[in-house]
């Protein structure tokens, strides 16, 4: 094996640990995003905890955040709940940075 063939492999890999770390970020900042709007819905306990897991379902209907927005923003107005869009996206953000912080920590 040549110094080219190590050096492709070791992007690879890379770019494989890299991707990992991305989808465990993002299932973990909807996690925590299902966990928020559990809470200003009122939802505590199991309910909050399924509530959690439907968000992380949610963001395997199509690539990007947009379906997670779609499914939270469609539950906050089915109950009523005073959130903007862009609270909402902010929330993300956050989240998502709170997310890799914890990610990274764990690994």
């Amino acid at each position: 094996m040549n110094t080219f063939d190590k050096r492709e492999k070791g992007f690879e890999a890379k770019f494989a640990h890299d991707e990992a770390l991305k989808f465990k970020a993002t299932a973990r900042r909807n996690k925590l995003l299902g966990l928020w709007a559990a809470e200003l819905m009122g939802l505590s306990g199991d309910e909050a905890q399924e509530y959690a897991k439907s968000v992380v379902k949610a963001d395997f209907e199509e690539p990007g955040d947009e379906d997670v927005f779609r499914k939270v923003r469609g539950d906050f107005d089915a109950k009523n709940i005073d959130q903007s869009d862009h609270q909402i996206r902010r929330n993300m953000d956050e989240l998502m940075t709170t997310a890799v912080e914890q990610v990274e920590r764990e690994s």
